[in-house]
Parts: structure tokens; C-alpha cells; sequence
């Protein structure tokens, strides 16, 4: 099982790993950090000829499986302390997500229709727009996108900026 083999070879403490086993006799990684920066932001670890994402390796440890996706509850890629990992979908993870940097307003969820010239809420669940509301003010349309949020995306629902 992959969580027995990653609590027998690393130390979790406050978010990052420690070893607890010699990989290589050469190398005295005992009580040592496990792991380093990847290419991405979350970090890697290498155990047994694989490579494992440093959040998943934690998750794993403490919950006893490890699920395909595993979201960073603050939004920060590096934060890997266990309370703020939790397993995820490929779409709660992206409900998660802050506001694009491309968005023109910088709100979630609300654009500028300029034909009708109102904003327009706009909410999309398995494919299907679940929430598409044109409101007069930027003040009233956030309230709704908030709602639609928290009522579509429950706890992982994201209202934006971190």
C-alpha cells in the first residue's frame, strides 16, 4: 500500500517531509527535508524509482489513498500542510481557482455585455449554464455571482482574488 511505504520512508511535519530512510547508502538523508522544487509549483519527491507530487505524497500519508487531484484550499501551490489539502475533482479544483488574469473587470463570473450594456453573470456547471443574469450594477452582479457560487460550488467555491 502507498501510504503505508510513504509514512515508513518520510517524517511529516507542518506541511513538508523529512526522511526516514536511507534510499541510497551513499547519501545520509536521514532527518533531512524529502523533496524539491519541480518544473511546476508544487514540488516533487522521489521514492523508489518514481516520482510523486509533494501534496499527494502528504494527502496519501494522511488519509490513506491517494486521489488523482488533491486542491490547495488557500489557492497557494506551496502551503502543503495537511489542513489545507483536501481530494478534488478536476472541476471542484478549478471552481477553486482565483480570477483569470485576462478578466477585463477582475471579478469572477462577470463580464461586460456591451449590447445590452449591463453586466453579465454567467455560471457554467457540468457544461451547462446553470446562472446567466444580466444586472445593472457591478456591485449587485458580484453579490449574485457569489450566491451562484456558493450555492453551485459549495465548499470549494472561490470568490476571486486571494
Amino acid at each position: 500500500m502507498l501510504a503505508k511505504r510513504f509514512n515508513e520512508a518520510f517524517e511529516y511535519r507542518n506541511g513538508e517531509l523529512y526522511w526516514k530512510i536511507m534510499t541510497n547508502p551513499s547519501k545520509k538523508l536521514i532527518g533531512k527535508k524529502a523533496g524539491c522544487q519541480s518544473s511546476g509549483a508544487y514540488g516533487v519527491v522521489n521514492l523508489d524509482s518514481k516520482s510523486y507530487s509533494l501534496h499527494k505524497v502528504i494527502f496519501c500519508m494522511h488519509n490513506g489513498y491517494m486521489p488523482p487531484i488533491v486542491d490547495h484550499i488557500n489557492g497557494n501551490k506551496s502551503d502543503h500542510r495537511i489542513e489545507n489539502l483536501r481530494a478534488a475533482t478536476h472541476q471542484s479544483n478549478n471552481w477553486n481557482k482565483v480570477t483569470q488574469s485576462n478578466n477585463k473587470l477582475g471579478k469572477k463570473n462577470i463580464s461586460w455585455h456591451k449590447q445590452n450594456q449591463k453586466y453579465w453573470v454567467q455560471l457554467v456547471q457540468n457544461r451547462k449554464k446553470v446562472v446567466s443574469v444580466f444586472v445593472d450594477n457591478l456591485e449587485l452582479a458580484e453579490l449574485v455571482a457569489i450566491e451562484a457560487r456558493n450555492k453551485y460550488h459549495g465548499e470549494f467555491a472561490n470568490h476571486g482574488a486571494r
